[in-house]
């Protein structure tokens, strides 16, 4: 069996556009779609539990024709008393067929998801054919470096990467991924494209990164499906999703596709 597809939003999972990005992935599935929603990303939020809940009901009720079950995978932190290392934790992984994460901190995603059970699993059922399905924080941490989003936007940190989950790895890819590409959140005040820290700061963000790495960035309410079987990337949404090689940048809008090619480094 093919390595299952991989589902990358720039934002709005849980939009008009987001369901029908899940529903374009759902129609794939045996039904009852069996959902995993991996709670990691926001588990240093005090409200975790509430962030799930929300999209639980999102799945059932937006998605309902699709007859989904969804269980929780509540590894919330590395030594806690939900340990993504428990077996019982991250027992649902074992089930799914659909295997979701979204907000919270990337940072913090890849801190508590780096060499544990959860992590190991989700890559095992991915090279079974389980889906993978990223938004935000969790589609950050998903490449090989990672955007310190908070610590730089928020916290004033100095300008840096780091260490990704690199889950693209297996399929031959160095591949950094960067949502909410287009955001504008800070109106005319403040430049909050590139996921927040702005076309200067990425600018200098780009030069940090190693020469071989590629940038696949998402707009807002846009997402890309990477099909292992295909081997074709697919755009889907309200925006484009951009492909950054060295010097080149290739762009792509809904309901257009490219090859897995242009996700690798040029030779």
């Amino acid at each position: 069996m093919p390595h299952g597809p991989i589902v990358l939003f720039g934002s709005g999972e849980t939009s008009k556009h987001g369901r029908q990005v899940h529903a374009r992935v759902f129609e794939r599935l045996e039904v009852p779609v069996r959902v995993a929603i991996v709670e990691t990303p926001a588990g240093f939020q005090p409200n975790v539990a509430t962030v799930t809940a929300k999209l639980r009901a999102f799945f059932c009720h937006n998605l309902s024709g699709f007859r989904p079950e969804v269980r929780i995978v509540a590894a919330r932190r590395k030594g806690g008393v939900y340990d993504p290392d428990a077996p019982e934790i991250v027992a649902p992984l074992e089930w799914a067929a659909y295997i979701f994460a979204g907000p919270g901190s990337p940072t913090y995603a890849a801190r508590h998801l780096a060499g544990t059970r959860t992590l190991a699993l989700m890559q095992r059922r991915a090279a079974e054919g389980a889906v993978l399905s990223f938004a935000s924080a969790a589609a950050i941490a998903s490449g090989r470096y990672a955007l310190p989003v908070y610590e730089i936007y928020k916290a004033g940190e100095d300008l840096h990467w780091v260490p990704g989950l690199d889950l693209f790895g297996r399929l031959g890819f160095n591949l950094t991924v960067v949502p909410h590409w287009n955001n504008a959140e800070g109106g005319r005040d403040l430049d909050t494209s590139h996921c927040f820290v702005g076309a200067e700061r990425f600018r200098y963000l780009r030069r940090l990164l190693p020469p071989e790495t590629t940038i696949l960035a998402i707009d807002e309410h846009t997402a890309c499906i990477l099909d292992p079987a295909t081997e074709r990337v697919e755009v889907l949404g309200a925006g484009q999703v951009h492909v950054i090689r060295g010097p080149r940048e290739d762009r792509f809008a809904s309901g257009e596709s490219f090859p897995f090619t242009l996700l690798r480094a040029p030779e």
